[in-house]
């Protein structure tokens, strides 16, 4: 009877964790899908601005 409850207690740690994990992942999805989102509302926002983002050639040394 004893293996059977540790072997009930590691089940229900394992599923614990696979819950946690799984949590964190859908957070970074939603974070990764907001900067996303933001940044794609910048870059309208600028895309009428007249300069560029970055110089075209490097600077000479």
């Amino acid at each position: 009877m004893y293996e059977f409850e540790i072997q009930q207690y590691r089940s229900a740690e394992l599923i614990r964790r696979a819950d946690e994990a799984r949590l964190a992942r859908e957070a970074v999805r939603a974070r990764r899908a907001a900067r996303r989102e933001a940044r794609r509302g910048a870059a309208e926002a600028e895309s009428h601005t007249p300069r560029q983002r970055r110089p075209r050639f490097a600077r000479a040394a």
